[in-house]
């Protein structure tokens, strides 16, 4: 690990993980960090960089709106007794994780299989790489934020179609190179389960146990005829993945 704490982590990756969904300044709370995406489905991120049973309970308890989700650095076991009724897991359980980023490395186009072809660029801050098929098509890509000497790889994914062919790696080797040019020397990333072998593969370690929830629509309102729009807001949105969570 990276850091001297698991919170000291969490702090440097919630503020690149902000900057990289163009979200705003995260919010500091007693517990945490509150993001602001604002989005159908995705409305508020908690952050608990030191997730408890008590503070989880009082925070899900409160927090009521749909699309609300919940980010804490814990076992899913745990956090799936903690969560007040409303709340659900989403996903696998995953990781976060950390690499040390080499600045003497020299970045050089990753080879890719015939035919494939590797664009990149940069956007409010943000670089972005994405491999497109012969078709044209995107099979995979990614993206990256540096905040002072962090880099945040986020939404790296792959196409089922086009896995198992090193599309995964070409991509996070154009990410972590742009970022260490720009003078990040941590890389830091939310992972899945699924794509925990590939970053370990390359150098990445867990720094700590990630676990997701997600606030639905007040159950106790379910099946309520409305004449006028629904007050509690928009349900949560169904969302090619392998590497990252939302």
């Amino acid at each position: 690990m990276l850091f001297t704490t698991t919170s000291e982590a969490v702090r440097a990756w919630v503020h690149g993980w902000a900057l990289s969904r163009g979200a705003g300044e995260p919010g500091v709370e007693p517990w945490g960090f509150t993001v602001t995406i604002g989005l159908p489905g995705h409305r508020v991120s908690h952050v608990l960089p030191a997730a408890d049973e008590a503070t989880v309970r009082e925070l899900t308890a409160s927090a009521t709106g749909p699309g609300d989700r919940l980010k804490a650095f814990v076992p899913a076991e745990s956090l799936a007794t903690w969560i007040a009724p409303g709340w659900t897991l989403t996903g696998t359980p995953g990781f976060l994780m950390s690499t040390a980023l080499r600045h003497d490395a020299v970045r050089t186009p990753p080879p890719l299989p015939t035919g494939y072809r590797l664009r990149t660029w940069t956007r409010s801050g943000v670089a972005h790489a994405r491999v497109h098929d012969p078709d044209g098509t995107t099979a995979a890509h990614g993206q990256v934020s540096v905040d002072g000497t962090t880099a945040v790889v986020d939404r790296v994914e792959t196409h089922p179609a086009h896995r198992r062919r090193g599309l995964g790696r070409a991509v996070m080797s154009t990410l972590t190179g742009t970022a260490a040019e720009r003078g990040a020397t941590v890389g830091l990333l939310a992972s899945t389960t699924a794509g925990r072998a590939l970053y370990e593969a390359t150098g990445w370690h867990v720094a700590a146990p990630l676990a997701n929830a997600l606030r639905g629509p007040d159950p106790s309102r379910r099946g309520i005829a409305r004449s006028g729009p629904d007050d509690t807001g928009n349900p949560p949105s169904a969302g090619m993945s392998t590497g990252h969570r939302a």
